[in-house]
């Protein structure tokens, strides 16, 4: 119940679907979740934060400004999910300058965000990050899931979600020293009404035969955040109903 009793936790993107339940579950372990977003979506207005994740100047001033209030920052979260309009085009149609965006809004805003909180961490001695990846960080896409939907697999997450998980082992043995670890979760297909086709599909070849619910996500989240993993870093944990598996 308490395993993150009196922790300062920071989420990005708190105000989507996963996030909201991991901030729901944050707060149920005993944490104070900081909510960085760009729009409110949650109850909790004394602990949202405006931020926009893809500018260095407002990551720069929101950090300085939780630090001054709290003192500290145990743990963060790398969990929003900024990208543009025409995220989803097919491989054929990408332009150069869509790819180019959604690379440097996710990836190198993921790496701006962690050192500068890793800065704060280094000077507690202690912290730890937990990024959201994917299955499509890990293995290829399953096409098969999209026929007949007109859906497909934006190809900028693939190289995003693979980047993150080795930027976190890269992080995970940089900051081991100073006693902060670095770990990723890597979340199957989460189910938010999507075409009944694509969902019928995707539930056939997954071995758990349902797609993830937030709720699965986020313990395995606050486990991460908690000491009950102080010895667990630069780790990849896929939570995908045996996707990745077969």
């Amino acid at each position: 119940m308490n395993r993150l009793k009196d922790k300062i936790v920071v989420i990005t993107g708190g105000s989507g679907l996963l996030g909201r339940d991991i901030i729901k579950s944050i707060n149920i372990a005993g944490g104070k979740c900081i909510n960085l977003d760009i729009q409110q979506d949650t109850p909790d207005a004394e602990n949202f934060f405006y931020c926009d994740v893809t500018s260095e100047s407002s990551v720069k001033a929101v950090i300085e400004l939780i630090v001054s209030k709290f003192g500290r920052i145990d743990g963060l979260v790398n969990n929003a999910y900024p990208r543009t309009g025409d995220w989803g085009t097919r491989f054929e149609e990408i332009s150069y300058t869509s790819w180019q965006q959604n690379i440097d809004w996710q990836l190198n805003s993921y790496f701006m965000l962690t050192q500068k909180v890793a800065k704060q961490m280094i000077s507690q001695k202690s912290g730890s990050i937990v990024t959201m990846s994917s299955i499509y960080g890990m293995v290829g896409p399953d096409f098969t899931v999209y026929e007949g939907t007109g859906m497909t697999m934006p190809t900028a997450y693939s190289a995003i979600k693979g980047g993150l998980i080795n930027f976190t082992r890269y992080i995970a043995s940089y900051l081991g020293p100073h006693n902060i670890r670095a770990n990723c979760v890597s979340p199957g297909g989460i189910f938010d009404n999507q075409n009944p086709i694509f969902v019928k599909n995707y539930e056939a070849k997954v071995p758990m035969r349902r797609m993830g619910l937030p709720d699965d996500i986020s313990p395995v989240v606050v486990f991460l955040l908690s000491d009950d993993a102080k010895y667990l870093t630069g780790q990849n944990l896929a939570v995908d109903g045996g996707w990745t598996c077969i």
